[in-house]
């Protein structure tokens, strides 16, 4: 009995002892974990204020940067504050779980990391933003949104598409108001029976008829092949583009004159046209000999 006594009054002792010697190292700790907190809260203001005025037009890269040297500056402060206690052993343990953990998460989350990657430098490069039209994996609408992880477009259709940022960086990509203008390209043909000069005059002619019309951009007409029964053309000009009504109204206006204007001049529009000779080596013409039709 009286050993038990005395082993737990040992024990009250080594307690007494070790609460009297970690109390001040534990307000030590305390004041020093106080102490970088408010540093890091007041070097996440001044870099905010700093990087803001600096990156003017990348406020997200001044917060990610300003939230980086926060958590530097209160991590030090927690490490530090272990170490005054004598934990710093715990701490290293952790730290080397953690980038074991943080290696499988990287494997794991590859994609995510390369979409927020690629939605950061989207952010910081602006290659297009809200209300663009776009061509972007063979989807082509307007921007409605640029976030972190995926880029919202609603194609032409009405459908909402979600691009991955990474897939973006990957391949090539389209926008169509960069310029606030779009060119129209116009392909069709002539039949061999037409004066080629007055057909490319008729057709110039129309164009600059039209109210889309930018006016101080080239207008362009070119043969550009010699078909089985035509002489097909490339007509191209310059309009004002905000959206895509703009270009299928400008589109629609040119095929409409075009056509109105050839049947007025006798210009014919050529369509495939298959000729038929029986007077081949063996054969016979068809249009020697009546044609005669029996029941």
């Amino acid at each position: 009995m009286d050993n038990s006594v005395n082993y737990f009054e040992k024990i009250l002792q080594n307690w007494e002892h070790g609460v009297l010697d970690y109390l001040p190292k534990v307000f030590l700790a305390l004041l020093v974990l106080i102490a970088f907190a408010l540093l890091a809260k007041f070097a996440r203001t001044a870099s905010l204020k700093f990087y803001s005025k600096t990156i003017r037009y990348h406020l997200e890269i001044a917060k990610i940067i300003s939230s980086l040297i926060y958590f530097f500056f209160l991590l030090s402060g927690v490490f530090l504050a272990l170490q005054i206690i004598g934990l710093e052993q715990i701490l290293t343990k952790l730290l080397a779980g953690a980038g074991i953990i943080g290696i499988i998460a990287g494997f794991a989350f590859k994609d995510i990391a390369s979409n927020i990657f690629a939605g950061l430098l989207l952010k910081m490069q602006h290659p297009f933003q809200k209300d663009d039209w776009v061509l972007i994996d063979d989807n082509y609408g307007v921007i409605m949104e640029i976030g972190w992880i995926t880029t919202t477009i609603r194609t032409v259709p009405g459908q909402e598409v979600f691009v991955p940022n990474q897939v973006i960086y990957n391949n090539t990509f389209t926008n169509f108001s960069t310029f606030k203008k779009r060119r129209v390209i116009l392909e069709s043909g002539v039949s061999y029976g037409d004066d080629l000069e007055h057909v490319k005059a008729v057709a110039l002619d129309e164009v600059k008829k039209l109210d889309e019309l930018l006016p101080d951009e080239d207008v362009d007409f070119y043969f550009t092949k010699i078909g089985n029964s035509t002489f097909n053309f490339q007509l191209r000009f310059w309009i004002r583009f905000s959206t895509n009504n703009d270009y299928q109204k400008a589109m629609s206006d040119i095929i409409i004159r075009i056509k109105k204007r050839f049947e007025k001049e006798n210009i014919t529009i050529a369509y495939p046209v298959t000729t038929l000779d029986f007077g081949v080596k063996g054969g016979t013409n068809l249009f020697d000999k009546d044609i005669k039709i029996t029941s």
